[in-house]
């Protein structure tokens, strides 16, 4: 079953480094949207890129340590990623939230009770 609806997006750009709790933040703001109940969350890793400070972050073959790119995309109801920015906005610190509005086509598989 398919449903069309306008929707939200929101993209949060932070670094690998980035953590909260003790915990990468992308792991973190996965979870609290999980907890949120927002429909989807996917996390992406960019090879290169640089925020506001203008420091360029790459991959490099030889280092173990890396603070690749991150983004953290999801997608909801306006009124859903509202409230999701409004109580994790505070934990970002140091990124860029953006968001946009989208038509969203849900795709539901039916699963039969036995």
């Amino acid at each position: 079953m398919a449903l069309n609806e306008e929707g939200c997006r929101v993209r949060v750009f932070i670094t690998e480094k980035n953590q909260h709790e003790g915990i990468p933040l992308y792991q973190w703001l996965v979870n609290e949207a999980l907890k949120q109940g927002i429909a989807g969350a996917t996390v992406l890793r960019g090879i290169e890129g640089f925020g506001s400070a203008h420091h360029i972050h790459k991959a490099k073959i030889f280092e173990r340590h890396t603070d690749l790119p991150i983004i953290v995309e999801l997608i909801d109801n306006t009124e859903k990623i509202e409230k999701f920015i409004s109580l994790t906005e505070p934990m970002i610190g140091s990124g860029t939230i953006i968001t946009n509005t989208v038509q969203m086509k849900l795709y539901r598989q039916k699963i039969n009770a036995e």
